[in-house]
């Protein structure tokens, strides 16, 4: 660390009082953090996105303060090394010195003028060039923004309005992307509440990787849908790899029926390799989503394709989607910095080996510990699933919740930060090395031991 304090100032801290109890089902607990107690009366479950609440796993979300590197830093002191890595938006690591000096470069000039700046120009192009297929790109806000714009231009390209989406991907918060498979095999039901069923009525929820669903709901409904998304490398549902013939079925299917196809890279964009997955995969879709990276761990999001699709969008055509803080300095410095460090660099070769390397030695160790897991990886995204023999009557999913909750928190004890779900995955940065791998294999071995005793 560099001594620049910390993000709180002291007069802050102070104001962190414990009056009342806290709200929104979290019980009083004389271990629960005063920052999260307060947080707990100020926000809905004290968080600002669900997933860190802690609920997949039980207890106190970790109050953060910074971090550097490859590490977490809490509010005293304590180090821990992360695998949640910004949800994957940081490749490079935490305040990685480069991207660090282009923001206080930038930001000496402001942050946000609601004017076309230079970098824009830039990061637009450099996307246009790495992301194969996209020839005009609009930045926006964030993934969900993406997915919920794409969705919009597609179906005003093909003049209909039916979507194709698969039950294991996340395509954001929006009303018609929040849905889970419906009675019939292909219609939706809202996933959340406050959706109405209005919203979801056009759109079509397969599972993910079902050529013959998806074939079928073409053959049922071929000429009204205007598009198919999918996440070409899942990254919500712990990471699932598509069999090697469902993408080029779903290209196939989309050409045959007029039907644009979305690749939802907010997370694999860059990931992988310096540009899209799907170059990767040997398939390219109409339109792409970015996100994450492109943003250097700033808010940031990106929808781009072909011309004639993107002209759709306003002000050159009708399609309306706008925003505020679109294309502000800092996120896009932060992106530029980040893609520069990338292209230069090259680390996806060195990126996949360490991913290898934390797969085969978490199967050796649970292995040793007596505990059947599966190890899903892509490249530097990985996730891990406990496959216990007995079975209880919650099924298989409960079973794994439990697993891998006290697995997690046997991790945190060795300061090792894990995603707080095991439906979330687990990312590599160019800053984790191969001493960090070790060190986190030999905390799990031990955990799996520890999980192992509980059953």
């Amino acid at each position: 660390m560099d001594g620049e304090g910390d993000v709180m100032t002291e007069r802050q801290r102070e104001g962190i009082r414990v009056t009342g109890a806290p709200r929104g089902g979290v019980e009083e607990d004389a271990g629960l953090h005063d920052l999260y107690r307060k947080a707990c009366r100020l926000m809905p479950g004290g968080v600002n996105s669900p997933v860190r609440s802690f609920r997949a796993v039980g207890g106190t979300p970790l109050p953060v303060r910074g971090g550097h590197g490859p590490r977490l830093v809490d509010d005293t002191g304590a180090e821990y090394l992360d695998l949640v890595m910004g949800w994957g938006s940081l490749i490079l690591g935490h305040a990685h010195p480069e991207v660090r000096k282009a923001l206080q470069r930038a930001l000496r000039r402001g942050w946000n003028f609601g004017a076309l700046t230079g970098e824009e120009v830039v990061l637009a192009e450099l996307l246009c060039r790495a992301v194969s297929g996209v020839e005009m790109v609009r930045l926006v806000n964030s993934g969900t923004e993406a997915a919920m714009s794409a969705v919009r231009l597609a179906r005003a390209f093909t003049g209909r309005s039916k979507v194709v989406r698969f039950h294991a991907c996340y395509h954001g918060h929006a009303d018609a992307l929040l849905t889970a498979p419906g009675e019939d095999g292909f219609s939706s039901r809202p996933s959340s509440l406050g959706v109405p069923p209005g919203c979801v009525a056009d759109t079509l929820t397969l599972p993910y990787g079902d050529e013959a669903s998806l074939r079928g709901v073409f053959e049922a409904h071929g000429e009204e849908i205007a598009a198919v998304i999918v996440e070409p490398v899942g990254g919500n549902a712990g990471v699932v790899i598509p069999a090697a013939g469902f993408l080029p079925e779903a290209r196939g299917l989309c050409d045959r029926w007029g039907t644009l196809l979305i690749f939802d890279e907010v997370i694999t964009g860059f990931r992988f390799r310096f540009g899209d997955c799907g170059e990767m995969l040997g398939v390219r879709p109409d339109l792409v989503c970015l996100g994450k990276i492109i943003g250097g761990g700033l808010p940031i999001g990106a929808y781009g394709g072909r011309g004639e699709i993107m002209e759709l969008v306003a002000p050159l055509g009708g399609v309306y989607q706008a925003g505020t803080f679109s294309g502000n300095l800092a996120s896009v410095t932060a992106g530029l910095a980040t893609l520069e460090v990338l292209e230069e660099e090259n680390p996806y070769p060195f990126l996949d080996e360490l991913g290898s390397l934390l797969q085969k030695g978490l199967e050796e160790g649970a292995a040793e510990a007596g505990l059947e897991v599966k190890v899903h990886r892509f490249g530097s995204m990985l996730s891990l699933t406990f496959l216990p023999e007995a079975v209880g009557a919650g099924g298989k999913e409960q079973v794994n919740a439990s697993y891998y909750g006290n697995f997690f928190h046997e991790m945190l004890k060795r300061g090792i930060y894990l995603p707080p779900s095991p439906s979330e995955s687990w990312f590599l940065s160019t800053s984790h090395g191969e001493e960090d791998v070790r060190l986190l294999l030999e905390a799990a071995g031990e955990a799996f031991k520890e999980v192992r005793k509980r059953g």
